[in-house]
């Protein structure tokens, strides 16, 4: 992962916890409402994948365990993570792309529900991504994934006449410089990074249609949301996925839906009012997306200030705010393996660790974010804002709430180091928080498509009867319940 030449270690912010009094008089653990919604505390824990779906993106057992110990912390929140629309194959990812499903995600629902005593509110990410490949062998992308052109035969000095085999052959006797002349852009991308579609792949049919088929897909899996007892649904308009590539200033498509701010929302405000004529005004709303894509190019804070405020527009319920994670300026994968959108400095930016520049990576976006919510203020709305990144303290939480910054304070790495960091600070008891590094051990795990826990807890008490572990018996899958 790219860090920062200074990478200078900053030691985790000095904190004071508050008495159960301060607690709950404070911003942090009043309600707020998402639209129909009402939350009973301003914690929120954002999307996290934890790769525990079958590889038919079925919910198991592994999947409940997850979310119920979240749920036991009783945090006002939890957003599932992100849950794939299409009923296509992704690997061990959830997915709601057809009525199958539904029931392992009602499962899901209610044990949430109990876990948490239903105290807290359950909505669920929905996500749409393009193909992508893995890196390809030198031999095997001139084998079999090349498609032969014109311009290929002119590099071999061969004719139109000549057997594609015999074609493939010379281009495999090339030189690396040789090779790279005589290929476009995206085909020294496939061979040097694995093959990835973009939404501005236009002569691609299905890239192409891609505003006519997603407002109904989105809004079929809203409704399955809503069917199973979610309280909502946040729309992925972040990171490196469908959605947030039409929001991106580099989304220059000819056909309404790129190239000025206006175009590029465009199908995004399409799918959420889709969405909302689907569920109704009863159910919650939400989306997620970044305040600044970081790379060259992207958008910045003006732009997600433009988004944020058409959004707010239609009517959603509740807007969240991520930066970075993008595939534009990510590492190079191995051979065999995918791209990883967080190994540059977009992803950097997105989850900062303890190694940082003279900024530090604590609640490192939320100037970001105060800027939007700014600008939704300004604009007559009054649409909750949801910030993340590297907040792990009362007084952050609350300073954050109390400056107007946000309206919800998003905690994913703190979440998962401490399911309970919520009520334990409720309750007075902080000084029992189990307090994340920030060394991104758990981003590690994800990088490598392993399923995701924290070096803190995923080592402790391994022999007990009863604990989940993973297939190596090694390593316990939540963390260690908390003894009130």
């Amino acid at each position: 992962m790219w860090t920062p030449p200074e990478r200078i270690r900053h030691p985790l912010p000095e904190t004071r916890w508050p008495t159960v009094e301060v607690a709950a008089a404070s911003r942090l653990f009043s309600p707020v409402a998402l639209g129909p919604v009402t939350a009973l505390r301003r914690t929120f824990v954002p999307a996290m994948v934890p790769w525990r779906a079958t590889e038919d993106g079925a919910v198991t057992a592994e999947v409940l365990d997850w979310y119920a110990r979240f749920a036991a912390g009783r945090p006002g929140v939890i957003v599932v993570e992100a849950t794939g629309i299409r009923d296509v194959a992704s690997g061990p990812l959830l997915r709601i792309g057809d009525d199958r499903f539904l029931p392992g995600l009602a499962r899901l629902v209610d044990v949430v529900r109990a876990a948490s005593g239903g105290e807290t509110r359950l909505f669920i990410q929905l996500i749409d991504f393009l193909a992508i490949r893995r890196r390809p062998e030198r031999e095997k992308f001139l084998a079999r994934h090349l498609a032969i052109t014109a311009a290929h035969r002119a590099a071999v000095e061969l004719d139109a006449a000549a057997p594609e085999d015999e074609v493939r052959a010379a281009l495999a006797r090339l030189d690396e410089p040789q090779l790279r002349a005589a290929f476009t852009p995206r085909e020294c991308e496939a061979l040097e990074r694995g093959a990835r579609e973009r939404v501005t792949d236009l002569h691609l049919a299905h890239v192409r249609a891609l505003p006519m088929v997603l407002p109904r897909r989105f809004a079929d899996a809203a409704d399955r949301a809503r069917r199973v007892g979610f309280d909502g649904v946040e729309l992925h308009y972040a990171h490196a996925y469908t959605m947030a590539s039409f929001l991106s200033a580099q989304n220059d498509r000819d056909d309404g839906y790129g190239g000025s701010r206006e175009a590029r929302v465009r199908l995004p405000l399409e799918v959420a009012c889709a969405v909302r004529e689907r569920v109704g005004a009863a159910f919650a709303v939400g989306a997620r997306l970044l305040g600044d894509e970081i790379i060259d190019g992207g958008s910045r804070v003006a732009d997600a200030e433009h988004y944020a405020v058409a959004l707010a527009r239609t009517g959603l319920d509740y807007l969240s705010f991520s930066t970075g994670g993008k595939f534009e300026d990510a590492a190079q994968p191995k051979v065999g393996e995918a791209v990883y959108p967080y190994t540059g400095r977009s992803g950097y930016e997105c989850m900062p660790t303890v190694r940082s520049d003279a900024r530090g990576p604590f609640a490192r976006q939320v100037s970001t974010v105060a800027a939007v919510r700014r600008a939704v203020r300004g604009a007559g709305f009054a649409t909750p804002i949801v910030v993340a990144g590297g907040i792990g303290t009362f007084e952050e939480a609350e300073g954050i709430l109390a400056r107007g910054d946000a309206d919800l304070v998003g905690m994913a790495r703190q979440s998962l180091a401490d399911p309970d960091w919520s009520e334990k600070v409720r309750l007075g008891r902080g000084d029992e928080v189990r307090r994340c590094h920030y060394t991104n051990y758990c981003e590690a795990l994800d990088q490598r498509h392993r399923q995701v826990t924290c070096k803190l807890w995923d080592h402790v008490d391994v022999t007990l009867p009863g604990v989940p572990l993973d297939p190596t018996g090694r390593r316990r899958l939540v963390a260690p319940l908390w003894r009130r």
